[in-house]
């Protein structure tokens, strides 16, 4: 084995709690042997933390947010930058890319990448960015202006709200970029001659944190006012997530069906949701939960009855890859209803371990959740064979031991 390099990871902001799913693989990452540093571009406004951030034992580095708000560091990052080899190519390819993205956040990028090859925590012996826009854009410029090496996981919203020129100049540029679903995947080849250095990684889980629940599922099927079946759904509100989608869906379900819905989740879009339960005359029947821990997320897996996420395209393009609540959901014998946009149906086969609808279609989505609420013998085939599929095929220490060999490789022909 090759020894192993200082990473320096570079991440939009941590700890969220909307992003266990880099936390586990940091985690993961340090069980294996891997020295990390945690260079965040925002400080964290979640007020929550999981418990898997509190194991993480890398030391994390704040770099300025907005450049104004700390004028010194930046001027002196800037000063330092002049003296460096990679100065003249980092000037040639940032004004590339300011003809191209002509905005306040292409020189924030800059001003960062100057800050952090400047103060270089930790002895810094490798790059890796968590997301290709913006951390890559940081990342990227560090690497060209320092020399030092850079690597890439690519995730969702990184991708698909991305122009192609800018990702076809960093997949040139990163030695290598892996992302978690295929529809991301086979997108990004599509965009570099250098396909060989894209490759697939879906996150998995952490089945050491979701352990089997061997307990009973309800027999619920919504005949009863005073025991009604329990819907559960955990996700930011944004649009992306669909839940104007799911909560017209629930509007359009039978007088005679007793349910209720309960949302894990913060998000922007929250207020508007409530407008709209309210104007579908839903109120009475959702609870809004907000953002919970991990543990107190596992808790309600295990006691719900249907697990529902109408994700879809968003007007910007924006879309989730895998979400890993499906994946955390599923590992419990929690019965998913999902939609067939970007990597849902790579976890969900539709009638075998879950329910698949179109995304954008309401009343799609009301029928299978009458199905599932209806018929608990189907929840329960459903969630048995979800939970197999999750632990044969997304456990995420396959995902660790991937990335793993490809740090290794890299550091053995540099070596």
């Amino acid at each position: 084995m090759s020894q192993r390099r200082k990473i320096l990871v570079v991440l939009k902001g941590y700890p969220r709690l909307s992003e266990t799913f880099i936390a586990q693989e940091l985690r993961g990452l340090e069980k294996a042997g891997f020295d990390l540093t945690l260079i965040s571009m925002r400080r964290p406004t979640d007020k929550k933390r999981h418990p898997v951030h509190d194991e993480i034992r890398a030391r994390v580095v704040y770099l300025p947010e907005y450049l104004h708000e700390e004028p010194l560091r930046v001027l002196k990052g800037m000063m330092a930058s002049f003296r460096k080899a990679g100065i003249t190519a980092l000037w040639k390819r940032f004004f590339k890319d300011l003809s191209r993205d002509l905005s306040r956040n292409r020189f924030r990028r800059l001003g960062q990448a100057m800050v952090l090859a400047r103060e270089w925590p930790d002895n810094g012996e490798w790059l890796h960015a968590h997301f290709i826009h913006t951390p890559a854009s940081v990342t990227e410029y560090t690497s060209i202006l320092t020399g030092v090496p850079w690597t890439c996981s690519a995730h969702a919203k990184d991708i698909w709200t991305s122009p192609d020129w800018e990702l076809h100049e960093k997949l040139g540029s990163a030695r290598w970029t892996v992302t978690c679903t295929r529809s991301g995947y086979e997108h990004m080849r599509t965009l570099t001659p250098r396909k060989e250095a894209v490759h697939l990684s879906y996150h998995g889980l952490d089945l050491a944190r979701f352990g089997h629940f061997g307990g009973k599922r309800s027999q619920r099927d919504g005949s009863d006012p005073a025991d009604p079946t329990f819907i559960l759904s955990v996700g930011r509100a944004v649009e992306k997530k669909g839940y104007e989608t799911l909560l017209k869906a629930l509007a359009l379900l039978p007088g005679d069906l007793n349910w209720r819905f309960e949302h894990i989740g913060g998000g922007d879009n929250l207020s508007k949701l409530k407008v709209l339960a309210a104007d579908l005359n839903l109120a009475d029947r959702i609870t809004w939960k907000g953002a919970l821990a991990q543990e107190d997320v596992l808790d309600h897996y295990r006691r719900a009855d249907v697990f529902a996420l109408a994700c879809r395209i968003a007007s910007n393009g924006d879309r989730d890859g895998l979400p890993n609540v499906l994946v955390e959901a599923s590992s419990q014998r929690l019965p998913c209803i999902s939609t067939s946009v970007s990597g849902v149906p790579e976890l969900l086969v539709d009638g075998e371990n879950g329910m698949v609808v179109p995304p954008d279609n309401p009343a799609a989505f009301a029928v299978a959740l009458e199905k599932m609420i209806r018929h608990p013998a189907l929840r329960s085939r459903l969630g048995d064979a979800a939970e197999k599929r999750v632990r044969e095929h997304f456990d995420h220490e396959a995902s660790i031991d991937q990335l793993g060999r490809l740090f290794e490789d890299e550091w053995q022909k540099a070596s």
